[in-house]
């Protein structure tokens, strides 16, 4: 997979409260768990995002945890993490002012789960 600088920081709002250093790490933390777990993405509304994950109770526990953290350096993110009858599913909902950035994290969870 390329490394995509541009994206990086079009998903990266100036509104996002991580320190600039700590950013590629996140990025990168997110890239994994796309590649690793990303089954499929639907777009069920501009603001928000689905992704289907392999279900297992490491992608579960995985999500969660990274999802949590970027939650409190971005808080304009929703994440729902649905567990329903042998399926895993990861929903990122933002405002409408923010929907370029889940258009970004499309087009970089896309690319990953595709590599």
């Amino acid at each position: 997979m390329t490394h995509d600088i541009a994206l990086d920081q079009e998903w990266m709002p100036s509104a996002c409260t991580l320190p600039t250093a700590e950013r590629p790490l996140r990025v990168a933390e997110f890239d994994a768990l796309f590649a690793e777990a990303v089954q499929a993405l639907s777009r069920p509304e501009h603001t928000r995002l689905r992704l289907e994950l392999v279900f297992t109770p490491d992608n579960a526990a995985h999500a969660a945890e990274l999802t949590a953290r970027e939650n409190s350096c971005c808080s304009f993110f929703t994440f729902t993490l649905a567990i329903s009858a042998g399926s895993l599913a990861l929903e990122v909902a933002v405002p409408p002012e923010q929907a370029e950035v889940l258009d970004a994290l499309q087009a970089r969870a896309g690319a990953a789960a595709s590599a």
